[in-house]
């Protein structure tokens, strides 16, 4: 069971990183760069710090998915998909796919040059928009984070 302490603990920590990072660019860069005084100085920016980000976010994202499917695979868990009573599991998962396919497919095939476009012909709404997206996702995380915890610790709301 070491082998499991220890993907769990590189599972707790890939998640901090990873949905912190999501919380401090929701609450802190976004709202900042949306704040700037030129759409130029907003896009520069934005990307310089999100650049740096993607990078994080993609390598706390690949090491929270191998350690949970790890986790799973040692305990023998698969059934849990099949019970309700672990719907953090389900959630767990939903939020990693939603996650791993924005990251890894869309923002570099299709959401980058969207946004670049958008941006420059209208920032505040391109900001506005993606602000929303931002929280929507960090909400998802914390009711999931929440469900996680408390479950893994027998805790079920269901």
């Amino acid at each position: 069971m070491e082998s499991y302490t220890i993907a769990r603990v590189i599972h707790v920590v890939a998640v901090i990183l990873w949905i912190g990072g999501v919380a401090m660019v929701t609450t802190v860069i976004i709202p900042a760069v949306k704040k700037l005084k030129s759409k130029e100085e907003q896009i520069k920016t934005f990307e310089q710090i999100e650049g740096r980000f993607a990078l994080q976010a993609k390598i706390t994202t690949l090491l929270t998915g191998l350690s949970g499917f790890y986790m799973l695979y040692v305990l023998d868990a698969w059934d849990r998909y099949l019970d309700i009573k672990y719907w953090w599991i389900h959630a767990m998962t939903v939020v990693w796919i939603i996650f791993t396919i924005v990251l890894y497919i869309l923002e570099p095939l299709v959401l980058h040059k969207l946004f670049k476009r958008y941006a420059e012909k209208n920032p505040a709404k391109t900001f506005a928009f993606m602000h929303r997206f931002h929280w929507i996702l960090l909400i998802l995380s914390i009711i999931t984070t929440i469900g996680a915890v408390a479950g893994s610790h027998g805790l079920f709301f269901i």
